[in-house]
Order: C-alpha cells, then structure tokens, then sequence
C-alpha cells in the first residue's frame, strides 16, 4: 500500500494511462492527465482524473502549465502514423518534457518503452544488458527516446526510469485474439515465433511500481512470465473457442509486417528481483480468459 499522497502527472492518457490514473486516483494520489484532445474527459473525470488539455510535441503547450509533481508517468502513444510521427511524439516530445521539468524535476519520471528495441531473430532469452538493434525505424525511434532520457539521468540526475513493454492485452485490447476472432490469423511458417505479452493490469502494476520503487537511470522489462510460439498460442485459443488453428502462411510474407519479425524470449527477471513486482496476470492463460467470448 502507497503511505503517502503524492501529485502526480500522467502523460497520455490512453489506454494504460487511464487505468493508471484511475488506481492512482483510487489510492488517494491527486492524478492529473495531459492528453491531447478532451475526448476522454468525462471517463478521466469519473476515474478521479484532472484532465488537461496538450500536446507534448508544442513546447508552448507545456509552458502554459505548471511543472509541479511528484511523479510523472509518460504513457503517450504515437496514435499510429510512421516514423515521422514517432520521432514527434517520442524524441521530441520526451526532449520538451525534459526542458519543461527542469525548473522542478519530479521525484520519479517512469517512460513507456518496448521490448521491440530488441531485434534478437535466434530465440534466445534477453534481458535488459542485451544488444539493442531494432529491426524498425519506429523501434530505433524509441531506443533513441530511451537514450535522451539515460543521458539526463546521468548528466543531472533526473531520475528516469524506462520500462520496455511487451504486447498489451486487456479489456478491448489483444492484437493477436482480435485477429484470430475475425479470421484473419495467420501462423507464420510453422508458428516458432515467440510472443512476447503482458496484461494492461501488470503494465498498471508496474508503472506504479516503478515511481514507488524504480531506480534512476535503470531499465527494466515488463513482460509476464510466459513467453510463448505462435502455435502454442493459438493452439490454446482453439482448443478454448472450439475453432480451427488459422492457415499458415512463408515466414517471407510475414515480414512485411510493421511490427518486423523478431524473435525472442524476453526476461522479466529484473522486475522482479530488484522491484519484487507481482504479478497480477503471470501468464497469457490466466489473463486472457476474461477476454474470451462465451
């Protein structure tokens, strides 16, 4: 349980952000959001969210508010769009951020990454000393954001910490079953890849975990305990709805895909050692099963 009230700024409220706030608000922190639009004003408000209207990428937007928080949780999502558009919102709106704290820098600043800066093809597992060599131009993007923000933790203290996210699934969201749901599933060759995956509950528990606990400058991977091949994923999503596996298709036209075509374990290992985070959802099984149709 958090022992004090703390004012906190989350940056993007979106689909983890507004979970986020919501715990954090049930906790008795005062949460503020910052989103671009006030789309989500009235399910911020409900959630115990003070809703601020801006955008991260206009230094003139942030000098309008007052720098004065806590903790400051930045979830922000590049709302599809390319390279450009990431370089936008992350790079630059992560450099925006960092000159608009610099006048009172938060006690904790928790960044959103992914575990696609890893561009392992081998299987094998990886942990947060692995080699960082994207496979996309949209992972290097992050990868750099995450480098902006090690610099400054280590040229002036700031205290970032960066957690590299799996693929999210929770309430509404789940790229994989939603594919398989409609039809449009494919294994790729003979499904060998390998999922990484993680619950909008845990990424929730771990960004709360990381602004309580989370040393500056560190990283840590946020992933749930069971990496696992296209196949046996599906195999189990099968055997649950009573459906055939989905077609194959060449390990060639899969990679066309925009998320690339990696391969690789990812460890959670750190976050729970150094963090002693819990999780909510350890494995795909468990999680996912409320999200099954009846």
């Amino acid at each position: 349980m958090l022992q004090f009230i703390m004012r906190a700024l989350i940056v993007g409220c979106g689909y983890v952000g507004l979970a986020l706030g919501a715990e954090l608000a049930r906790l008795g922190h005062h949460v503020v959001g910052l989103r671009r639009t006030a789309t989500a004003e009235a399910e911020a408000n409900a959630a115990g969210i003070e809703l601020l209207i801006g955008d991260i990428t206009e230094p003139a937007d942030l000098d309008k508010l007052e720098p004065a928080y806590d903790w400051v949780a930045n979830c922000v999502a590049s709302s599809g769009g390319g390279s450009e558009n990431y370089q936008a919102v992350y790079v630059n709106g992560t450099r925006n951020l960092l000159g608009w704290l610099a006048a009172a820098p938060p006690k904790k600043f928790v960044y959103t990454s992914s575990t696609s800066v890893y561009g392992q093809i081998d299987g094998s597992v990886v942990t947060e000393t692995s080699p960082t060599e994207p496979t996309t131009e949209t992972a290097n993007i992050l990868l750099e954001t995450e480098r902006e923000l090690i610099a400054a933790a280590l040229a002036r203290d700031f205290p970032a910490v960066i957690l590299r996210v799996a693929g999210i699934y929770g309430p509404g969201r789940g790229y994989w079953l939603k594919h398989y749901l409609k039809g449009e599933a494919r294994l790729e060759g003979a499904g060998e890849r390998i999922l990484n995956m993680i619950h909008r509950d845990d990424v929730v528990g771990a960004i709360m975990t990381a602004l309580e606990r989370g040393r500056p400058g560190e990283i840590y991977n946020v992933v749930d305990d069971q990496p696992v091949t296209q196949l046996e994923f599906f195999q189990w999503l099968a055997a649950r709805l009573g459906r055939p596996l989905p077609p194959s298709v060449s390990t060639h036209e899969s990679a066309a895909r925009k998320r690339g075509l990696t391969n690789k374990r990812v460890s959670n290992a750190k976050l729970k050692s150094e963090l002693s985070y819990q999780f909510k959802h350890p494995t795909f099984q468990q999680g996912l099963g409320a999200e099954l149709p009846n």
